[in-house]
């Protein structure tokens, strides 16, 4: 069977979503109501993993929107992407980092997503003309690596991959690319029915220039034996896999569950790399958001279950003056430390700030 017919098969629509799981009658109305801003598709395979009878489930909650997401607290671009944006498509924040939006289409609509103002929403800040960006990157010489982004990249048919692999390797002074994927975790038949993908991969990742994948395992049940040959196959491709966790309520707020992803990643040979504190996204914010001193403390407790390997992450915010390292937390005291800046001045720039229980934010610190 080829990857884009199982993608047919998604659930879109609350009816065809009440036949797998139970939804509240009171909140149904509610729920129509989100679907219609923010739309809902939800792989066959990743509804297998929610216990239908768990209203709690964490992967439910990842995947299946809730009343939550009427709350519209927070900001849609939390991270200045808008700012970055140098033209359609093409963003660069740091300088050594260039972003490309590829696609705003994923294999599944996760519910606490960043790019919830564009995925599944709107094309208008999709990448619309490749060679204008390769010409961007190649006159821009500080740039040593590409994120291809969106959306999820590994939707696009294998062809337009390799159209971008084409443009991009022929920059001499890119030292790797990236693409980042959610499919081995949501949607890992796009991974595992499509030799040509992992082919592509191989041809274009070699031992000058590695092709990088990002993605994001939430919680440990996302790791099943389908995500772990999707994982499995990428390795024997030649691709280095790092992993984003995403610090989130009712999912993996928990010291011990937590712990136990980590080192099950480093198990399949999936590295750690950040561990996110959520960004207070408009319509995730509420839902989702722990605040800055118990995820600290959440995240400390995880690292005395992890070894060595598996706690080589960095418990990061992702803020719009760059990306923020929480070092430390010491009475009402937080440190943290600029680990990529906007601004270069900035990088390494060790700060406190006064915190409150309920900060989850930079821009809800008070200056000591």
């Amino acid at each position: 069977m080829r990857w884009q017919d199982v993608l047919k098969e998604n659930i879109r629509t609350i009816d065809e979503l009440k036949k797998h799981i139970r939804i509240d009658p009171e909140e149904e109305e509610t729920l129509r109501k989100v679907v219609d801003i923010h739309p809902m598709s939800i792989t066959k395979y990743y509804l297998s993993l929610i216990d239908p009878n768990d209203p709690n489930d964490p992967i439910r909650k990842m995947a299946v929107p809730s009343k939550w997401e009427m709350d519209v607290s927070g900001s849609y671009d939390t991270s200045g992407e808008s700012e970055s944006t140098k033209m359609v498509g093409l963003q660069h924040k740091y300088s050594q980092t260039a972003l490309l939006l590829a696609t705003n289409v994923c294999g599944m609509y996760c519910r606490h997503c960043f790019r919830k103002r564009l995925v599944g929403v709107s094309t208008s800040e999709v990448l619309a003309n490749l060679e204008n960006a390769i010409r961007y990157i190649k006159e821009h010489q500080e740039v040593n690596n590409v994120l291809i982004t969106g959306g999820d990249p590994f939707l696009l048919d294998t062809h337009i991959l390799e159209r971008f692999l084409i443009g991009l390797s022929e920059i001499p002074h890119l030292q790797f690319i990236r693409f980042g994927t959610r499919t081995p975790v949501t949607f890992p038949d796009r991974i595992n029915l499509d030799d040509s993908l992992l082919e592509l991969l191989s041809r274009y990742s070699d031992k000058d220039r590695r092709i990088y994948i990002v993605t994001q395992f939430n919680h440990p049940r996302e790791i099943t034996p389908q995500s772990i040959e999707a994982v499995d196959r990428l390795i024997r491709s030649g691709v280095v896999i790092n992993n984003q966790t995403v610090l989130l309520r009712g999912v993996n707020d928990n010291p011990g569950v937590l712990g136990e992803l980590q080192n099950r990643l480093v198990g399949i040979g999936v590295c750690p790399y950040y561990i996110f504190q959520c960004r207070p996204v408009k319509r995730v914010k509420k839902h989702f958001q722990v605040p800055l001193a118990e995820g600290y403390r959440i995240v400390e407790e995880a690292k005395g279950m992890m070894n060595g390997h598996s706690k080589r992450f960095k418990y990061i915010m992702s803020h719009w003056t760059g990306k923020i390292e929480i070092l430390a937390v010491m009475g009402n005291e937080i440190y943290l430390k600029y680990h990529q800046t906007r601004d270069p001045r900035n990088i390494g720039k060790v700060f406190k700030k006064r915190l409150t229980p309920t900060a989850g934010w930079l821009d809800d610190l008070e200056d000591v």
